[in-house]
């Protein structure tokens, strides 16, 4: 008897392991099979129930049956009962199912009253949909309840620590269905919600405090608490700040859940729940690309991207594909950064079924001949030129090559646009190209000058316009990414000055903003992306620190996590940067881009002074690709120091070489 129960038990495990061993497509239609079943079971239940008696199907009642699953099926797939993971259960998927029954039922009802078969029980409408309810109620919590059993039991298993106290910041419904998620993992240990309602301080959610804010902050050093998840999907970027510098002095990791729904059906883990980081702080809400004139432009076309591998060049190129050109022309010369972008837009290609053409082309946009092919044969309808030296201190150590591949390449460029008549270019241009004292800010106004002189050139067919903003958050080699990794080792967090200030953008709205300027050109425009208010670099260290969960240390905190050291400003740099080289920008139709009224040089003048900087490049001429800069952008102030490392090279080996005897004779 022992062994059959334990055979009986055995057998039972082995079913429910090869259950949760299926695939997701695999465990739909178990579930699909499930629900058919349990339709036909309940109106059965509901027929011999109307007549208190074990009833078999009889005539007219078949098509009962037959309505059942044909009505019910497509409104729990509508409703979303299959994409839901089952082990995640509580009141939200109370609710879902509460609504496809109900629609259910209504629909039953309005059929049958429609079709008004003969013998036919009117209570059947009633009855059954509610024995359904059970069932469908009954199956996701019993296989949520067995679910949570066997997480508890392997992860017993293999936890040895106690699991994390954690607060929710939201007691809102976004917040509950967290906390059922939270209460089924076991890592986690839930101590309550926080809300800035205090109409809810002291009340309970599933049996769990609301608490104030300021009443939070003993809990969360009571308890040692260091994860607090924010679940609003709704509070703004502005709110996010208050709420980090409320909690900066108490050591918690904010963690921000991007979509709740993602999580609760299993498509976000725990483990890809990110702390809120500075670019959530930071950045701005992006608008969609969604008015015609900007879809029109891109849509349909043969569009293409230099510097498709960088920060923004890659960001264009995400962005542009979503708007489904027939081609999209990738161009760079870093082989690894155009495979890594080209796999990425494939999977993105399929994911959504886009019929776009990718093509991933490795070149040197300096290569006249090679550029020049290149728009011939592929015949782009607009260009975005992102292809650039950008890091200020690595291109003053590298004068003649900086300045050969921003101006050179942007004037191979020019030159392919204006043989091949492309309809439009657009320059990815900088603030630092605003009154530079670096020499790369320099090479980016030369390139805008490039630009508007070829614009204004006669019988120019092509509409060139020049999109100028600041920093963007997170790009390769900024400060953004420097200071991530110096407080994951300890630090110090090293800043030039505690003066300096820069503008910020998030990558997306920086390269939205630039599709969208694009889209507005006439011809020799110079655009100007609102950056918001200029950021302290040493207030940006501070955020960065306290979004990490530690402390900044300094006189008033010697017990503090990282230190803050000033090493000084670098060559070329500013302490400030600027968007206008004169006044008076002119707003167009978007809200945050303004048109710029820059001078140019005519190209009759231009020429002959980019042949003499071209043969300045050509010899390494450090002095004259200075002196050729400052006499065309007359705001350009040059640093007077060496910091070429070339030049430098080169001039401490010109010493005189004493002449021994023997050379003598």
């Amino acid at each position: 008897m022992v062994m059959a129960i334990g055979a009986v038990i055995m057998e039972k495990n082995n079913f429910l392991k090869s259950i949760k061993s299926l695939l997701q497509g695999q465990k739909k239609v178990l579930a699909f099979f499930f629900d058919i079943t349990a339709s036909l079971f309940s109106v059965w239940v509901a027929i011999s129930f109307r007549y208190d008696c074990v009833r078999l199907p009889e005539r007219q009642e078949w098509i009962v049956y037959l309505l059942a699953p044909l009505l019910m099926l497509p409104i729990f797939i509508t409703k979303g009962l299959y994409r839901a993971i089952y082990r995640y259960h509580g009141l939200d998927a109370f609710i879902t199912i509460l609504k496809a029954v109900f629609i259910y039922a209504f629909c039953l009802i309005v059929v049958l009253l429609f079709l008004h078969i003969p013998g036919i029980p009117r209570s059947i409408v009633f009855l059954q949909p509610i024995i359904i309810l059970l069932i469908t109620l009954f199956s996701r919590a019993c296989i949520g309840y067995w679910f949570s059993l066997k997480n508890n039991k392997r992860n017993n298993k293999n936890i040895t620590s106690p699991p994390e106290q954690v607060l929710i910041y939201g007691a809102c419904l976004s917040g509950v269905q967290l906390q059922n998620v939270i209460s089924s993992h076991p890592n986690f240990d839930f101590a309550g919600f926080i809300d800035d309602d205090t109409s809810l301080s002291g009340r309970t959610i599933n049996g769990h405090m609301v608490y104030s804010p300021s009443e939070a902050l003993p809990l969360i050093q009571r308890h040692n608490i260091k994860n607090i998840f924010l679940a609003s999907p709704r509070i703004t970027r502005f709110r996010r700040l208050e709420i980090v510098e409320y909690f900066k002095n108490y050591h918690v990791n904010l963690r921000f859940l991007p979509n709740i729904k993602d999580l609760t059906e299993g498509k976000v883990t725990f483990s890809e729940i990110k702390k809120i980081d500075i670019e959530d702080l930071l950045g701005r809400d992006t608008m969609p690309l969604s008015d015609p004139l900007t879809i029109n432009t891109i849509s349909g076309k043969v569009i293409m991207v230099t510097g498709a591998g960088g920060s923004i060049g890659s960001e264009l190129s995400l962005q542009i594909l979503a708007l489904q050109p027939t081609k999209l022309l990738l161009v760079d010369n870093a082989e690894y950064s155009l495979f890594n972008l080209h796999n990425r837009l494939i999977e993105l290609k399929v994911k959504n079924n886009f019929s776009t053409l990718i093509v991933p082309l490795l070149a040197d946009i300096t290569n006249e001949d090679h550029i020049s092919n290149i728009i011939r044969i592929y015949q782009p309808s607009i260009i975005y030129h992102a292809a650039a030296y950008k890091h200020v201190p690595m291109v003053e150590y590298n004068i003649s090559e900086g300045v050969r591949n921003n101006v050179l390449g942007t004037l191979s460029i020019a030159k392919a646009v204006r043989q091949h008549r492309t309809p439009a270019l657009i320059l990815v241009s900088s603030d630092k190209a605003v009154r530079p004292t670096n020499v790369m800010g320099a090479s980016k106004r030369l390139c805008e000058l490039i630009l508007q002189a070829f614009s204004a050139e006669p019988g120019n067919t092509t509409s060139i316009s020049m999109v100028r903003f600041g920093n963007v958050l997170g790009s390769s080699g900024s400060v953004v990414p420097l200071f991530r990794t110096q407080i994951s080792h300890g630090g110090p967090i090293t800043i030039t000055h505690k003066e300096i200030t820069r503008y910020f953008m998030t990558i997306p709205e920086a390269a939205q903003l630039v599709i969208h300027a694009g889209s507005m050109g006439n011809g020799g425009d110079v655009y100007l992306l609102d950056m918001g208010e200029p950021v302290k670099i040493i207030d940006l260290a501070h955020r960065m620190v306290t979004l990490s969960g530690l402390s900044v240390r300094d006189q008033n905190t010697p017990d503090g996590d990282i230190e803050i050291k000033v090493i000084g400003l670098r060559p070329g740099e500013k302490l400030y940067e600027e968007l206008l080289i004169g006044n008076n920008p002119s707003p167009t139709a978007h809200p945050r881009i303004f048109k710029a009224n820059d001078h140019f040089i005519p190209w009759s003048i231009l020429e002959p002074e980019l042949n003499n900087l071209m043969h300045y490049i050509k010899t390494d001429n450090i002095k004259g690709i200075k002196q050729i800069l400052k006499k065309l952008i007359p705001e350009y102030k040059p640093s007077l120091a060496i910091t070429d490392h070339l030049q430098s090279e080169a001039e401490s080996t010109t010493k005189k070489i004493p002449i021994t005897p023997h050379q003598k004779n």
